[in-house]
């Protein structure tokens, strides 16, 4: 098997840009793909998904743990001829300052993947050598197989920056980018899922992959990547209880935000998964037993949310009579009552949750969440913990007092969130169910029980 990760020297270095144009490169020689993400990123791995035709996994080391890692890794692998992992900030960037954990470096060493270390060499020359070489001793269970020059002023520039690395630390450096490339990824923000589900970048994508496979050999990269087999422990997908019941998923370019365990293991539970667009209009399935309303961008589309009478009123009508419910991030925004958008306009929404949405020009909350229930909570009742994380853009400004459905321990302490009101538990944490196998088969008992009486 061959797998590789791409990790920068910090943010900002080009690694995605460079992950996906190597994607690109080898689909076209006619490799198949596997693309990986470390950390709870939903963005990036839209990108590996639309180029390699594969849905593209992430690996997250503090949000599931080390075994869930291997096996994730090894079930995505499981047909590809490359694992290409694209890494998170820089290298040794992750949950503090003062371990491994959660970062790329860990990933590469629970999966014992080589690392292709991406450098920025604007203005450097011999100094990039000092770079890798510092990177190459910080930990020695990390193994740096090659180097990618990136930003690099000219071919005569790279061959400095190729003879000093080589040279002080022996490794290759097996190609570069200019700083004229013009080829950084468009639309990195709120309206690009849209815009690659209608397959607008395949010749972006087409362009970079033809691009990189002239400046970096991937020939050399393959060599690379040669990697032992995993030996996985048992995985969390072998489950032998089954549910016998039916879950509507909602899913379009305004719900998008799942990792694919999580839907992995409701099937894995014996769930049948119904996905419907409250976007296009489709009202809730008929015949359902519970109801995921994952993340996304629902400010986006919130005139034309709001315009779905139908669905919203087969929604709060189900969810009001009971129907069991995890609404994250997006999905919590909503089943508000409304969503204030940045040009002041007011949207009306669902209304099943007293209060409003409002969002801000800037960054509210981004982060690692560990999630402890409140009384009441049927997915996380006392004594059960799971893992998430917050990446949003808004504030929810309740109406009054509200039962808070779980507390959240972050960097900035703890904190009651959410909402929770008979079988409906909301808020913006996104949850990764390998941190909480038992949340999965707690949703489906519940279920199981309203199917049952009716």
């Amino acid at each position: 098997m061959r797998r590789i990760v791409i990790a920068g020297t910090g943010s900002g270095v080009g690694k995605t840009t460079i992950t996906i144009g190597l994607m690109a490169a080898l689909k076209q020689k006619g490799y198949i793909v596997q693309g990986f993400k470390c950390g709870p990123d939903y963005i990036d791995p839209t990108y590996h998904t639309a180029v390699t035709g594969r849905p593209s996994r992430n690996l997250d080391s503090w949000m599931v743990g080390h075994e869930a890692v291997q096996a994730i890794c090894a079930k995505g692998c499981e047909g590809a001829d490359i694992a290409i992992i694209e890494g998170v900030m820089g290298m040794f960037d992750g949950k503090r300052p003062t371990t491994n954990e959660g970062t790329t470096a860990e990933i590469s060493v629970l999966t014992n993947s080589p690392v292709l270390l991406v450098v920025d060499c604007a203005g450097m020359a011999r100094s990039a050598a000092a770079v890798v070489r510092g990177f190459q001793t910080f930990d020695k269970r990390v193994r740096i197989a090659g180097v990618i020059a990136n930003r690099v002023g000219s071919e005569g520039h790279f061959r400095l920056v190729k003879t000093a690395i080589e040279q002080e630390c022996g490794i290759p450096v097996i190609g570069f980018l200019t700083k004229e490339d013009a080829l950084h990824i468009p639309e990195r923000h709120l309206g690009l899922i849209p815009s690659i589900e209608r397959g607008e970048l395949d010749h972006f994508f087409a362009e970079l992959g033809e691009r990189i496979a002239k400046t970096v050999d991937l020939n050399a990269l393959l060599k690379l990547a040669e990697a032992p087999a995993l030996n996985v422990p048992q995985s969390y997908f072998d489950i032998s209880k089954s549910y016998d019941v039916r879950i509507a998923v909602a899913k379009d370019a305004a719900f998008h935000f799942y990792y694919p365990e999580n839907l992995e293991m409701l099937q894995a539970y014996g769930a049948e998964l119904v996905f419907f667009s409250p976007l296009a209009g489709k009202p809730l399935p008929d015949d359902v037993d519970g109801l995921y309303i994952g993340g996304g961008f629902p400010e986006e589309f919130a005139k034309q949310l709001s315009e779905q009478q139908s669905v919203k009123q087969s929604i709060k009508a189900a969810i009001e009579s009971g129907l069991p419910t995890l609404a994250e991030c997006g999905g919590f925004m909503f089943l508000t009552e409304g969503i204030e958008t940045t040009d002041g306009a007011h949207y009306d929404m669902v209304g099943v949750i007293p209060g409003r949405i409002v969002m801000h020009p800037k960054l509210v909350a981004l982060g690692y969440r560990e999630v402890k229930g409140e009384p009441g909570n049927f997915l996380l009742p006392e004594g059960l913990r799971a893992r998430g994380h917050e990446f949003h853009y808004s504030t929810y400004e309740a109406r009054g007092e509200i039962p808070f459905a779980y507390e959240t321990t972050g960097l900035r302490g703890v904190k009651k969130d959410g909402y929770q009101r008979k079988n409906l538990v909301a808020g913006y944490v996104h949850f990764h169910f390998a941190s909480c196998s038992q949340m999965v088969e707690n949703w489906l008992k519940q279920c199981k029980k309203v199917k049952d009486h009716g």
